[in-house]
């Protein structure tokens, strides 16, 4: 008894690999291709939920005093509004939109790592019956690189309709060096190299801060655990960590939504 208890005791490596494990769901019977249900469904769940909050405030929405719900959505379609206008200079009844759900989605998403994470663990497991579950989409590269690579379909779209199918394909092997034949290439080689470089900072960039500010949470969790004192300097970590994290899931919310505008707009413009 004592070694199976000893086998099964919590250490950090499987405290940690535990809270970072995915619940994945195979797809067909190749080992490659898999779905990770908890980003999936969360994601999913969120859109929803920030979506749903929108069109309900806007469905109330009065000419006469605002409330503060209304309020508070006035200000944030603006502040997007605001920012499309000093970028794109084109019509924004697309982009805008796009940018103010971007930002209200990624945010949300960022905000799930708020929630204590031993705290919702028991939830999902004890009340769920879910035994690996992530709760902050972000903080899985599939995620965001599902968000960049379809910002990346929008730019190469809006590219083309913009351009035409052959001015984007001349733009493409025609610059920045020159439309000589001989240039073609190396133009072209320069040119893949943006676009890939495009969904990989994009995506990258976002997933390495929510996942860092994760594994931050699970090690002061480890402390908290390894006395009264431990206890004491983890929750007080954990709380100064937690405040200085809201300026990280806002920061890099508001990171996201910029680049999906700066992307989308270079579309409409010629090298």
């Amino acid at each position: 008894m004592a070694a199976e208890h000893a086998e099964h005791a919590l250490t950090p490596t499987s405290y940690i690999s535990h809270h970072l494990s995915f619940m994945t769901h195979p797809i067909g019977n190749t080992p490659f291709m898999s779905v990770n249900v908890d980003s999936l469904v969360m994601s999913v769940l969120l859109g929803i939920l920030g979506c749903g909050f929108m069109w309900l405030v806007v469905r109330g929405a009065t000419a006469a005093v605002p409330g503060k719900r209304q309020a508070m959505v006035e200000l944030a379609v603006e502040f997007v509004n605001e920012q499309v206008k000093s970028i794109f200079h084109g019509n924004i009844s697309f982009i805008a939109p796009l940018a103010l759900t971007v930002f209200v989605w990624v945010f949300l998403m960022n905000a799930m790592d708020f929630l204590p994470v031993d705290i919702s663990a028991y939830i999902y497991e004890h009340v769920f019956g879910l035994e690996k579950w992530r709760q902050v989409p972000t903080a899985d590269i599939n995620t965001t690189f599902g968000l960049s690579i379809a910002v990346w379909v929008l730019m190469i779209f809006y590219s083309i309709k913009a351009k035409g199918l052959g001015g984007w394909f001349h733009e493409l092997t025609c610059s920045p060096f020159g439309g000589h034949p001989v240039l073609w290439i190396p133009n072209f080689l320069f040119n893949l190299v943006e676009y890939i470089s495009k969904p990989l900072s994009h995506s990258l960039r976002l997933y390495g801060n929510m996942y860092a500010g994760e594994i931050i949470f699970l090690l002061l969790g480890l402390w908290a655990a390894t006395g009264l004192a431990g206890t004491f300097f983890g929750a007080l970590l954990s709380t100064g960590w937690a405040i200085f994290h809201i300026l990280i899931v806002a920061l890099q919310a508001y990171i996201f939504m910029m680049l999906t505008i700066v992307y989308v707009a270079m579309a409409h413009e010629s090298h």
